[in-house]
């Protein structure tokens, strides 16, 4: 890529006066690209860039198609002879699997705009794909880092030229890229292999005209015939794909390994990570996080300051969750999961009426939600809730519901006001006690219901203090929570987790219906 400067018109500069001005040492601004080299390669393609100096070093800035860029990329975390990563970590499928999820909304959506934009007819089976998917106010991929290995690092050895502009400052340039100058991922492999994950299905449903039945990006129809309607949206998301879905490109210029490493890191290690509570309070694409946003908070329990952190101090409880505890007792709710990922309107939406009937009865347990509330009651705690919305998916949603399922989660649902969620109540100390102690609070009945507390296993839900008169639950909610939930099992005359269901419970179920 050979660059003269405007006064120097045709003449060449030097290497070292092409990338730095002589007299400052700062970035030249770029002049003139050669249009044609004598190493030209016939399969060459112009593709439009802007160039720049990042800091201090050349490179490009692309908009390609989302296709486009698929097809001349590749990943590079090939293997050195010890077996040690060259430039990416592994790949993480899981990961990948749901950043394709992302991007086919984000192609649905691009159809949608794009029918808008050449004044099309509303496609009834595009809204009916972005309603299953989820949709959310703004949709967009960051750029990809790429490295261009076999080239010069100012890149004197690709063609082009500059666009033909009124702006003599312009940084624009038409640069030919040929099969051999492949774009290598620094910083964007999962996006890369995300987008291969959605052209793979696309191609699939138009070629076969069925839904995949593993692995499928459309889980709701996995193995059913596609639709002629459906069909037609999703032949419009691989046109946007090819033509109207852009990604942006940072091209860096002929860097080796030990550069592409440097660059990865840097990239990957020198940002701040946001806080989660803070991530879960911008998001609102997923389904979940719209009902806490728009009914919980509003409509249940009018929290307008939800904390970003929790409280640990408990003389300046406001009564107030952080954000990532009503998520994580949501999550147990809606998708009986640790967390929301993966959350479709599919999965949440028949959920929500049961959702609301469940938080309307927290909220009116004595001393939830006020200030001082975790000196009040255990259920300000949010493990004891988790354990709460654990047995209310089992009941309404659980694979081993049984015939008598209904009765047990109305039992559970009735009994959450009436339930002791004192800090006195004696069940929380089940295992500080001793058997003559369990006998005399009368609640030795719990040993049926409670995992051993045999020598060996660490039973430590958490510890009662007689002179607060507190009880703090432990840490570790996920071992935590399935014991508070026995507890509440027990207290409310529900069925041990996992038992089965008799013959007499099976009749009187019937019976009842």
């Amino acid at each position: 890529m050979n660059f003269t400067s405007k006064s120097q018109g045709s003449n060449l500069l030097t290497q070292e006066d092409k990338m730095f001005n002589s007299v400052n040492d700062m970035p030249t601004p770029i002049g003139t690209i050669d249009e044609l080299m004598e190493d030209g390669d016939t399969s060459a393609r112009p593709y439009k860039v802007f160039i720049g100096h990042n800091l201090g070093n050349r490179s490009f800035l692309m908009s390609v198609p989302m296709r486009d860029f698929f097809s001349i990329s590749q990943v590079a975390n090939e293997r050195a002879a010890n077996g040690a990563p060259l430039a990416q970590r592994p790949l993480n499928e899981e990961h990948a699997s749901k950043l394709a999820i992302y991007i086919l909304k984000g192609l649905v959506s691009s159809a949608i705009k794009r029918r808008q934009i050449t004044k099309q007819p509303e496609s009834q089976a595009l809204n009916e794909l972005q309603q299953y998917l989820g949709p959310q106010p703004y949709l967009a991929i960051q750029p990809i880092v790429v490295n261009i290995r076999n080239c010069n690092p100012d890149g004197a050895n690709i063609a082009g030229s500059r666009m033909s502009t009124k702006d003599e400052e312009t940084a624009c340039f038409k640069v030919m890229l040929s099969q051999r100058d492949i774009l290598w991922v620094v910083d964007g492999q999962h996006r890369r292999k995300a987008m291969e994950l959605v052209f793979k299905f696309l191609d699939d449903v138009r070629m076969y005209q069925k839904y995949p039945k593993k692995g499928s990006l459309y889980v709701a129809a996995a193995g059913q015939d596609v639709p002629p309607a459906a069909l037609q949206a999703w032949h419009e998301c691989l046109e946007v794909a090819s033509a109207f879905c852009t990604v942006m490109v940072e091209v860096h210029l002929g860097l080796n390994v030990d550069q592409e490493r440097q660059l990865f890191h840097d990239l990957n290690n020198l940002a701040k990570k946001v806080e989660k509570s803070l991530a879960l309070k911008f998001d609102t694409s997923n389904p979940v996080n719209r009902f806490i946003k728009e009914v919980l908070l509003d409509d249940i329990l009018g929290w307008d300051d939800v904390q970003d952190k929790d409280s640990t101090d408990w003389h300046d409880d406001n009564g107030i969750w952080s954000y990532k505890d009503i998520v994580a007792v949501n999550a147990h709710l809606f998708l009986n999961k640790t967390n929301i990922s993966g959350a479709t309107p599919a999965l949440v939406d028949p959920k929500v009426e049961l959702a609301t009937k469940f938080w309307q009865g927290v909220k009116n347990i004595q001393g939830f939600g006020e200030p001082g509330a975790k000196t009040k009651t255990v259920v300000a705690q949010p493990v004891v809730v988790k354990a709460l919305a654990k047995l209310a998916f089992d009941f309404a949603f659980g694979k081993r519901r049984g015939l008598m399922a209904d009765k047990h989660l109305q039992t559970l649902l009735d009994g959450i006001e009436k339930f002791n969620f004192s800090h006195d109540n004696p069940v929380w100390q089940y295992y500080q006690m001793t058997e003559e102690e369990r006998i005399q609070n009368n609640i030795h009945g719990l040993r049926d219901y409670l995992p051993s507390d045999d020598e060996g296993y660490n039973r430590d839900i958490g510890k009662y203090d007689p002179s607060t008169g507190w009880m703090r639950f432990g840490a570790k909610h996920n071992d935590i929570y399935p014991i508070v939930g026995d507890i509440i099992r027990w207290s409310l005359g529900l069925p041990r987790r996992g038992q089965k269901e008799t013959s007499e419970d099976i009749l009187n179920a019937l019976m009842d219906s």
